[in-house]
């Protein structure tokens, strides 16, 4: 194997490693139905489930 496929083989595994997941957007797709289900599995506690429950609400009232 040579240097540069070396390198391009690091640089393209910590690009890949980094587009990891974060907190999802609140959209007119993740709040409603099958997206809120979806989008609520991820989240690690209650605390954050709620949060994101209160920004939708929120969304929709605007």
């Amino acid at each position: 194997m040579s240097f540069k496929y070396i390198v391009f083989i690091i640089t393209l595994s910590a690009t890949l490693i980094s587009c990891g997941g974060g907190v999802p957007e609140v959209n007119s797709t993740n709040c409603s139905g099958v997206g809120m289900q979806s989008v609520l599995t991820t989240f690690d506690s209650e605390a954050e489930r709620q949060a994101f429950i209160d920004k939708c609400q929120s969304f929709a009232g605007k």
